[in-house]
């Protein structure tokens, strides 16, 4: 492993006290022998983790700045099982002393011995699956937890230690109208969070809620869920609440009480950084080996592993492949940078990208004149109505590059 730009490290824990019904992600219930046995296999794919980015071609530095832990309900390992997972993770790579560790969790769902190992072993960032802090859109969804218990959770973590407590909300859940959400936003804000996500419901086939609203349904309370208009105002309600209380917006979905409080890791999502991911559906993004790789118009390796539990193991890292290419790199340059809202430096990607830049600047035009992107300052950024619908503004973005 060579000295790079420090990486991220992602760890998969695949496993939940209960399904949500909104839940489109690789994650289940999973039974303690499941448990165990899985978090040997995640063990054993750390310790092969040189080998298997050498077969790839691709750098793996040992430096390592932020390490995150999501799922599924990380939360629920016990504590000698994390003991093990951190042991795996320091025999591979060198985390730095002032690293941010984040582990997810669900309210109610972190015992005290688990918290204490937590703790001990790195965990300075907790990150709440809270969704709603009002009941019965809590309860609709399949959470176990009520708004109160949320707001006992997050003292509880204050007063443990815990520097960073952040929280996910969601915009369009069944039963959610303005002034519920205004309760949450509210709930929120009054709490002790350093950070707060904010993501519109996914309607999709991926997920139980989603196939039912799309089907015209009843179950899981599907008739209850809000047009995609009202959910679209939520979201603007959030960001203009959010911003007048405190939190600023840093990316479409994600709001801080400062720039110390921003989320590290996810910045290398967008950033284009290097990270690599351990465990079920876990994703990885390294650079090519070998001096002047970019040149040679290789920008990098993108790994993806497997989504089944029954076909996760210790040599399926790398199984899904990505060679990452310059013209591949412009399009995640543009598509990821402007998830920020600071936008992308357009002299910048015209000194990387070239001739590239002009495929896009004629949609870029169209976008601006439709009030979905400005150019500010040199600055490509997406509007407020634009972070809203950001995926039609990649496609449109996107018809123009060749790849």
């Amino acid at each position: 492993m060579s000295a790079l730009t420090p990486l991220g490290v992602y760890i998969s824990v695949p496993f939940c006290k209960a399904k949500c019904s909104f839940c489109n992600f690789a994650s289940g219930v999973g039974t303690a022998e499941k448990m165990a046995a899985y978090v040997k296999t995640l063990c054993a794919e750390m310790d092969a983790a040189a080998a298997t980015s050498e077969r790839l071609g691709a750098e793996l530095t040992r430096r390592v700045d932020t390490v995150y832990l999501g799922g599924g309900t990380p939360s629920l390992l016990e504590p000698g099982q994390m003991e093990r997972v951190f042991a795996a993770l320091r025999r591979n790579f060198d985390v730095d002393g002032d690293a941010e560790v984040t582990m997810e969790a669900a309210p109610g769902q972190i015992s005290d011995p688990s918290l204490e190992m937590a703790m001990r072993l790195g965990v300075n960032r907790v990150s709440l699956g809270v969704q709603s802090f009002v009941d019965r859109e809590s309860q609709a969804v399949g959470r176990s937890h009520t708004g109160e218990s949320c707001l006992a959770e997050i003292a509880r973590l204050r007063r443990a230690g815990v520097k960073e407590v952040a929280a996910d909300l969601i915009a369009g859940l069944p039963y959610q109208t303005a002034a519920s959400w205004e309760y949450s936003l509210g709930a929120a804000v009054a709490s002790e969070l350093t950070h707060l996500s904010v993501y519109m419901l996914e309607v999709d086939e991926d997920s139980r809620l989603g196939l039912e609203v799309l089907a015209g349904g009843v179950r899981f309370h599907a008739h209850g869920v809000p047009s995609d208009e009202v959910s679209a105002a939520l979201y603007e309600q959030a960001c203009e609440a959010l911003e007048a209380e405190g939190f600023g917006q840093y990316e479409i979905s994600n709001f801080a009480r400062g720039r110390e409080h921003e989320s590290r890791h996810n910045r290398k999502y967008w950033e284009r950084g290097a990270y690599v991911g351990f465990g079920l559906d876990a994703h990885s993004m390294l650079m090519r080996q070998g001096p002047g790789s970019r040149a040679q118009g290789s920008e990098g390796v993108r790994v993806a592993n497997v989504e089944e539990l029954g076909g996760y193991g210790a040599a399926t890292w790398g199984g899904g492949v990505v060679r990452v290419g310059v013209d591949e790199a412009f399009e995640e340059s543009l598509f990821l940078g402007l998830r920020l809202c600071e936008g992308v430096d357009v002299a910048g990607l015209r000194e990387r990208f070239g001739s590239r830049v002009e495929t896009v600047e004629g949609a870029v035009g169209e976008l601006a004149s439709g009030g979905l992107m400005v150019e500010e300052g040199g600055r490509w950024k997406l509007t407020l109505r634009g972070r809203m619908v950001s995926n039609e503004v990649f496609g449109r973005l996107l018809e123009g590059v060749a790849v």
